[in-house]
């Protein structure tokens, strides 16, 4: 079978046109407003449990001090109504700026069309489908890698690893995970592989539901359930202990794969060998200080940059050449990138 891994900055590979490691350097925007100043900003976070949004969030705070601003974070706690509230707290502290961390705007369309008509700012962290320039609902910029890319390479991994039976994991709470999940599926099927189960399950309830689900999926597929397909790394969080203790390996079927987002945990898992063989990685620091740069051009009146940051694949081979890093955090200069836009 063949194996992809990470690679250095200094060599060059791809998959399905897709970077599989760090540019050599830095491909986004060189030119940009200077840092507004004294700026005091609201990161909405859906539920900074989930690593890829606590991720983005340090990001962010990291490219904050950087460019000078204060930034508050305030934690939606995985529940609709927790996001709700967050939303009338953020209102209240009159920002200069919001950015919507990890859930899809339309969920929380009556508070956005209150922040637009009070014309403050707002950039996102995987709102919605539309990613780029001009999301819906106001949005100035909505940053994301191509979640459909993301969801090929997840589906490609699964057919090349000789994946014979797969269940897939997703949420219809949000939309853009319908679509990740759909077009695995897609993926999957079109290349003959057997789709044993499409598992709509809450990502704030993954602590929960999947050891009981787990048991469950073992019972009724047994050894015709060779891999499992997630829209996020948080759903084997709590898979292990369930394959564990029915005396399965962690490198055994049902392998794991995510597509998306590459969080802390996912990665020591796969550098163990415990429970899931690979994940689709976004850079998420370099999104954070993607999401400041972004919303330094809403306030100062400038357009969006329009950069789309590149996915990476990665598996335990390739963790292995990145010495004890548990992050897709390419050395690309991004940082120094940022700041000279910025004057900084």
């Amino acid at each position: 079978m063949k194996k992809r891994t990470f690679i250095t900055a200094l060599m060059a590979t791809t998959l399905l046109g897709m970077p599989v490691f760090a540019q050599a350097a830095f491909d986004g925007p060189t030119s940009g407003p200077k840092a507004a100043e004294g700026k005091t900003i609201v990161v909405l976070a859906a539920d900074l449990k989930n690593g890829g949004i606590l991720g983005v969030t340090t990001g962010v705070e990291e490219a904050a001090a950087k460019i000078g601003w204060e930034v508050r974070v305030l934690d939606g706690a995985g529940s609709v109504q927790g996001r709700t509230a967050a939303f009338g707290q953020a209102m209240a502290l009159q920002p200069a700026g919001i950015i919507i961390n990890g859930f899809d705007a339309t969920e929380q369309q009556a508070a956005i069309e209150g922040v637009a008509a009070a014309n403050i700012p707002m950039v996102s962290w995987h709102s919605g489908p539309k990613i780029g320039c001009d999301a819906p609902g106001g949005i100035f910029a909505n940053v994301s890698t191509d979640a459909m890319q993301v969801s090929d390479v997840a589906a490609k991994w699964a057919i090349e690893d000789g994946a014979k039976g797969v269940v897939i994991f997703t949420d219809s709470t949000y939309q853009i995970a319908i679509d990740k999940a759909d077009r695995m599926k897609k993926g999957l099927e079109d290349a003959g592989v057997k789709v044993l189960e499409y598992v709509d399950t809450p990502i704030a309830e993954t602590s929960t539901r999947m050891g009981p689900l787990t048991t469950t999926l073992l019972q009724k597929y047994g050894a015709e359930w060779t891999h499992s397909l997630a829209i996020n790394d948080l759903y084997f969080d709590f898979m292990g202990p369930a394959l564990a203790a029915a005396g399965i390996d962690g490198k055994a079927n049902p392998k794991a794969g995510s597509a998306g987002d590459g969080s802390e945990a996912a990665f020591q898992r796969i550098r163990s060998g415990q429970y899931q063989a690979v994940t689709v990685a976004e850079p998420l620091n370099l999104q954070g200080w993607q999401l400041v740069d972004e919303l330094n051009r809403a306030i100062s009146g400038e357009a969006c940059s329009g950069y789309i940051t590149a996915p990476a694949l990665v598996t335990e081979e390739g963790l292995k050449a990145m010495g004890d890093s548990n992050s897709f955090d390419p050395q690309n200069g991004y940082r120094e990138a940022y700041a000279a836009i910025w004057g900084k």
